[in-house]
């Protein structure tokens, strides 16, 4: 089961945040911030978005940092997935 998103939504899945610090400490599982750095899985079209026209600027592969809180988290197989709208990604990571 594939998901394909509508207008100006981006699926997204977050990118697994570090166990272990620079310098070796193992963080344990509270410690642990939230990550915000993800990978775009799927884009929607665009298009018209209220009364707007909205093109897109990301792509499937990229890898974006989008607002902490933002996007409804869906699980489909087994794998957690975000879907945000194009204005929740804040940058592209280079």
């Amino acid at each position: 089961m594939t998901i394909r998103p509508l207008a100006d939504r981006v699926v997204i899945k977050m990118v697994e945040a570090e166990e272990t610090t620079k310098s070796g400490i193992v963080l344990a599982g509270s410690a642990k911030e939230k990550p915000q750095v993800a990978e775009v899985i799927a884009v929607g079209p665009g298009g018209m978005v209220e009364g707007k026209e909205i093109a897109m600027t990301v792509k499937v592969g990229d890898k974006i940092i989008a607002s902490k809180y933002a996007g409804t988290e869906v699980k489909m197989d087994g794998v957690e997935y975000t879907i945000v709208r194009q204005s929740d990604i804040l940058a592209i990571v280079e």
